[in-house]
Parts: structure tokens; C-alpha cells; sequence
């Protein structure tokens, strides 16, 4: 345990302590390392994290500062980002290589976050080097300060549940073979908890209620959540209160998180948990026990089937997913004062998927710019203004049809802008896209193309506020997006396959005063690399 990190935490304590009005702290020590694991009942290499896969859960409340401690002892550069935090003025503490610098083997680095203004249920995971399909990844719950009101009583517990796709192939193996250019095959299984077939269980007591919060942490493909003879009243997503719609199944898209509320209101004998993969020809199909206290027989019979029907019945779902205009937010003022329908659009960029060969290997574009890494980080070379390691404007706000190129691709947006973005999917596979230090509205999905007449079906009122949205295949996405958070923020497919090789960029949200209100200077801590190293992160 490094003595830096010591010092540092015993400066802060004394500081929470002084001045009574700061924010609480929570701290954290990880070490993250290769370990055997079992998931699929076969020896694998996985990522744990403190020896856990997944890893532990992060706990916190609203404002809460997380000094997270990260000691790498992989034989190989590690980062951890943090899904759906929304690290405010501060794109440095992000975790993914265009804004900050790897961790080295056998050298730790100290996250320093704070979960500002921010309630409900995220995760954390590796970004670098395709460790994401070997774990090191884990659930983030951010609870309300207790004088703000939630929107339904306190459960009996609280379930975190990470859902995802699995290989039974090494990681380094699965990258190897994108960095041939090729294309990876099917999923072997999804996991629940990092567990395979009935691996995991969850137990209540007869006649209570519980919250599970569910997260999509896999690789590619959307899942659907059921639990066997119950009802699921959904409560919140990424951070936003819902309306209470009951759903017998969800659909849970790649990087996407959701609270329900399930109550044990059944027979005492145990349930199956079912997850089953979507929008794919070969279906996969796993299961994990919801369990009675009390029960008096295993699980009987099938697993409950999912839908029958797929594109309509999903996109019909997540238009009932809307905010509770009605329920405080993490501050004490109703979440639906913020009236972002009656905003003038500033910008409307419009963004395409695709993939294509480059040089004879397999390479994913948005709007026909497929990113390569650079040799420093974005943010770190914007910070000491390194010339020529990327150029603002280098993917463009519109696709062009012109054919796939590679660049490392940043667009530049105005620091308190109000943006429409239109994701458009011309292949026939679902996509989800993700983008960093920010919660943006959803303010329609359709089939076909989108043309600005499309405006008139959009949700103006209650459009559910996340990080993370779905595109169907053939078809288009809008979000509005307020500009309110200075940084360099990544805007990504979350297929892990396709993000790897490019189908990503960095928006550069930027304010021309360059003052500590808009956005925090460089850590002191910060680890510089590529053409930053050997410079001071001191204050000149």
C-alpha cells in the first residue's frame, strides 16, 4: 500500500473534518490482477479485482467523493472507466485512453471522483486492451441524501446484477484476433454475476420487496431480464426516476443499467432469474434462481419463454420508459423543472454506423472516420497544447458517403450548447452508443430515415435522461444533449469489437476561458505519457 496514498487520504479525512459543509469521502483500495475463474465451469484467465469476479460493488450516496486507489499488478498498461458517472469539469478522472494515461504494470493510480448530483445505478469496467471480456468490471449504486425524497418506499435489500455475453476464449486471444482484421464469432454464454447456468442466486422473503439493479456489461449483444412468475416495476434508469411501468421482461442493451422492484409475492419455492440474447439468429439462453427464504420445492418447469415479436415490441418498450416528472432528482427540486423542450437546438450532428475493410482488415467508422489511438492521450496533449497528436474537426457533423478512412477523430462543440444528435443505423443490427460525462434526453427512435419532419413525433415533456440508447437496425435514434461539462468526452459504440477497431470518437466540449468554474486543471497526480512525459502537472 503506497504511502502517497496514505498521506493523500489522511489530507482529505482531515479536510472532510475542518470544514464541515464538504461532501463526505469513501475510500477504496484495489488490486487488480489474473486469476483463475470458472465461470462456464472451464479454467479461464479473468481480471479480478481485491481477488473478486466481478468485482465489488462501489456504494455511495449523492455528492459523495470516491477516492478509489487502483494498483495495477497486470503484466500489461490497465484503466478503469466508470459508465454513466458523470465526472463534472474533471474528463481527466474518465478512465479511457484519450484522456488519461494507462496505469503501468506494478505502478497504481488514485481515481479522485465525486458523484455530483447523481443518484441510481451505473458500473465500472476496464477500457484498454479489450480487458473488458476478462471482468475487472462491477456495479456503482449512488443513493439519495436521506432528507430527498425517493419515489417508493425503502426496499427490503438491493441487488446488484451484471448481465452480459461471454467468451470462452482468453481475452488476449479474442484480441489477437481483431488485431488480424478479422471479425470475432458468437458469444459462447451470457453470465449473470459472473456465473453460468443456475450459478447464481438471490434470496427474499415471502411478501417483500426488492431492487435489483440490473446492468448490460457484456460485449455485443442486448439481453432480456425476467424473473419467473413475478412482475418488475421499473423505478429508475442510469440516474433517472421513471414512471412506475410494470413490465414482465426488459430488454437491457449493451452498456444500459435499470432498477426494478420485484416483491415475493408467489408460492415460497424458488423462481428462475432468465436472460436470453436478442435481435441475434442463434439465441443463447441462461438462467439464475430467484430464491424463498422460506420455500418449500427447486425450481420447476421451463424457464419463462421471452417476446415472441422483436423490433416492435422492444422499440414500443422503450418509448414507455419515461421520466417522473413528479419525483425529486438528487437535488430538492423536481427532476422535470429542467424544460429542455422548450430549448433552440444550436447544432444538429447526425451520425452513422459502418463497417468495412481498410487495408484488407476488418474496420468500424462513424461517419466514415474509423479512430486510431494517438501516442498521448487527447485531453493530456489539449492540457499542454502538444501540437499535431490530433486536430479538432476531423470527423465530420454529417455522414458523407464517403469511403472508411482512419483518423483519430475529434469534433469540436461549444461549452453550454444545445445539441440534437440523430444516430442513424443503416445495417441490420441493433447498436448502442454511449457517450461519457453526460446524461442526454431520448427524444425518439423509429424505423426508416430520419428527416427533419421525424421532429414532430418526438417526446418534448418526459423523454427519459441517460447515457445510454439503443439504435434498431434500418433505423434512428435522436438525443438532445445541454453542453453544460467542459472536457474531452468519448462517444462510443458499446460493441466492444467494433469500439476497439474505431468505431468511436472524442467530442471536445470547449469553453475559451479556460477558468477553474468551467473545468478543473490536471490532477497533480496525473501519470503523463507519449509526448507529455518528463512535464510538470504543477500549476505554473
Amino acid at each position: 500500500m503506497g504511502a502517497c496514498f496514505w498521506r493523500l487520504c489522511a489530507i482529505l479525512f482531515v479536510c472532510a473534518i475542518v470544514t464541515t459543509a464538504e461532501d463526505p469521502y469513501r475510500f477504496f483500495d484495489w488490486n487488480v490482477t489474473y486469476g483463475d475463474i470458472y465461470p462456464l465451469g472451464v479454467r479461464q484467465q479473468g481480471i479480478l479485482i481485491n481477488g473478486q469476479f466481478p468485482g465489488p460493488d462501489i456504494y455511495s450516496v449523492t455528492n459523495d467523493n470516491l477516492i478509489i486507489n487502483v494498483h495495477n499488478s497486470l503484466p500489461e498498461p490497465f484503466l478503469i472507466s466508470w459508465n454513466g458517472i458523470q465526472q463534472r469539469r474533471n474528463s481527466y478522472q474518465d478512465g479511457v485512453y484519450g484522456t488519461t494515461c494507462p496505469i503501468p504494470p506494478g505502478k497504481n493510480f488514485t481515481y479522485i471522483l465525486q458523484v455530483k448530483d447523481q443518484i441510481g445505478s451505473f458500473y465500472y469496467f476496464p477500457s484498454l486492451a479489450f480487458h473488458k471480456a476478462a471482468g475487472g468490471f462491477g456495479g456503482i449504486r449512488i443513493l439519495s441524501r436521506p432528507k430527498i425524497p425517493v419515489p417508493f418506499p425503502d426496499p427490503a435489500d438491493d441487488y446488484t446484477i451484471l448481465i452480459g455475453d461471454w467468451y470462452k476464449a482468453n481475452h488476449m486471444s479474442l484480441k489477437a484476433i481483431l488485431d488480424r482484421g478479422k471479425k470475432l464469432h458468437f458469444p459462447d454464454a451470457i453470465l449473470i454475476n459472473g456465473k453460468g447456468l443456475n450459478g447464481a442466486s438471490f434470496t427474499v422473503e415471502q411478501g417483500k420487496t426488492y431492487r435489483f439493479r440490473i446492468s448490460n456489461v457484456g460485449l455485443q449483444n442486448s439481453l432480456n431480464f425476467r424473473i419467473q412468475g413475478h412482475k418488475m416495476k421499473l423505478v429508475e434508469v442510469e440516474g433517472t426516476h421513471t414512471l412506475q411501468t410494470t413490465f414482465s421482461s426488459l430488454d437491457v442493451h449493451v452498456g444500459q443499467s435499470y432498477s426494478v422492484l420485484v416483491t415475493a409475492d408467489q408460492p415460497a419455492q424458488d423462481y428462475y432469474i432468465a436472460v436470453t440474447s436478442r435481435f441475434t439468429a442463434q439465441v443463447l439462453n441462461t438462467t439464475a434462481i430467484l430464491h424463498y427464504s422460506n420455500s418449500a420445492k427447486p425450481v420447476s418447469g421451463p424457464p419463462p419463454g421471452g417476446p415472441t415479436t422483436q423490433i416492435d415490441w422492444s422499440i414500443n418498450q422503450a418509448r414507455a420508459i419515461r421520466t417522473n416528472l413528479t419525483a425529486s432528482g438528487p437535488r430538492p427540486n423536481p427532476q422535470g423543472s429542467y424544460h429542455y423542450g422548450m430549448i433552440n437546438i444550436t447544432r444538429t450532428i447526425k451520425l452513422a454506423n459502418s463497417a468495412a475493410q481498410v487495408n484488407g482488415k476488418q474496420r468500424y467508422a462513424v461517419n466514415s472516420v474509423s479512430f486510431i489511438p494517438a501516442d498521448t492521450p487527447l485531453k493530456v496533449a489539449d492540457y499542454f497544447k502538444i501540437g499535431g497528436v490530433f486536430r479538432v474537426g476531423s470527423i465530420p457533423d454529417n455522414p458523407t458517403g464517403a469511403r472508411m478512412y482512419l483518423d483519430t477523430s475529434v469534433m469540436g462543440a461549444d461549452f453550454r450548447a444545445f445539441v440534437e444528435v440523430v444516430f442513424e443505423n443503416h445495417e441490420s443490427i441493433i447498436q448502442s452508443w454511449h457517450l461519457d460525462g453526460y446524461a442526454f434526453f431520448v427524444v425518439g427512435m423509429d424505423g426508416g430515415l430520419w428527416t427533419p419532419d421525424s421532429r414532430k413525433q418526438y417526446n418534448l415533456r418526459d423523454a427519459i435522461s441517460r447515457s445510454t440508447t439503443q439504435v434498431y437496425p434500418r433505423s434512428w435514434t435522436a438525443i438532445y444533449i445541454a453542453l453544460d461539462n467542459v472536457g474531452m468526452w468519448n462517444l462510443r459504440t458499446e460493441f466492444w469489437g467494433r469500439r476497439y477497431l474505431g468505431q468511436q470518437f472524442y467530442l471536445r466540449v470547449y469553453s475559451p476561458v479556460e477558468s477553474i468554474r468551467d473545468e478543473y486543471p490536471i490532477p497533480s497526480n496525473a501519470l503523463l505519457c507519449g509526448r507529455a512525459s518528463g512535464r510538470s502537472t504543477r500549476p505554473v
